[in-house]
């Protein structure tokens, strides 16, 4: 797989993005077509052209930090996006993404947790959402107190369907993502789908596949989801004609808006 064709499936909800950008050469300036900037500042104008336009947004922040410091500098970046969203008027349409690595999960969990939990409050003060790609261990109890916050799904993870079943219950956003891109990952995507669509909760089709998008819009039919009770996720600077042609169409559509630089 070319480097180009690899950011773009890393962007669309495949785990090695932050490793991606952050560690290959030239990477940076291949991904300057999908990554908002290196400030939370520069990502907020590019949600907010693209509220103008009638898409909602996930903000998510590459980097992974190595130390408390930078971890900390992570989250005052979240914080500020947030303030900024909120100060825009676009708390409606723009959510932020945050992985459990992205705040220090990669070398102290119970920091990064507490980080999680400091996000999260400051979210729910802001009127917005948070997605948070973590353990289903981990997502349970920090739903304890953030009932609405998101979790992640990746279809090739085994077990992926009895987590999906799981999760699909009334007032549970979920976002699915293909994860490692093959073909049985594809499979198990439709099936989650499936799972997801006829339950109670409020699922995030994340995929820049032009086949799954039209299997996931045949299945809400077939379930009988209206529009506005499920989402498609899109990369930014991916399919962005057919982004707007959905959103036309009534379909809600959130653009995965990843930014950052080394912290």
């Amino acid at each position: 797989m070319n480097p180009l064709r690899s950011l773009i499936f890393a962007i669309a909800g495949n785990d090695t993005i932050r490793h991606f950008v952050s560690t290959v050469p030239g990477s940076r300036s291949l991904g300057g077509r999908f990554v908002a900037g290196e400030t939370g500042t520069e990502a907020v104008a590019t949600v907010q052209r693209l509220a103008d336009e009638g898409l909602c947004s996930t903000l998510d922040r590459l980097d992974v930090p190595g130390d408390r410091a930078s971890a900390e500098r992570a989250v005052q970046e979240y914080l500020r996006v947030l303030d900024a969203v909120h100060a825009e008027g676009i708390s409606e349409c723009v959510e932020v993404g945050v992985a459990l690595a992205a705040v220090g999960g990669a070398f102290d969990e119970k920091l990064a947790l507490d980080n999680l939990w400091r996000i999260c409050a400051a979210a729910e003060q802001c009127a917005t959402e948070v997605t948070l790609d973590v353990g289903l261990a981990v997502m349970a109890e920090l739903r304890r107190t953030w009932p609405a916050a998101g979790a992640v799904l990746r279809a090739s993870d085994p077990g992926v369907e009895a987590q999906a079943a799981a999760l699909a219950v009334s007032g549970s956003r979920v976002r699915l993502t293909t994860g490692a891109a093959s073909h049985q990952a594809d499979l198990a995507y439709v099936r989650c789908v499936n799972i997801l669509l006829a339950g109670d909760g409020h699922p995030i089709f994340a995929t820049a596949d032009r086949r799954l998008l039209e299997i996931i819009a045949e299945r809400a039919l077939w379930h009988g989801r209206k529009q506005g009770e499920y989402e498609f996720q899109l990369p930014n600077g991916v399919r962005s004609d057919e982004q707007l042609a959905l959103a036309q169409d009534g379909e809600t559509v959130r653009v995965h808006v990843p930014f950052g630089g080394h912290l």
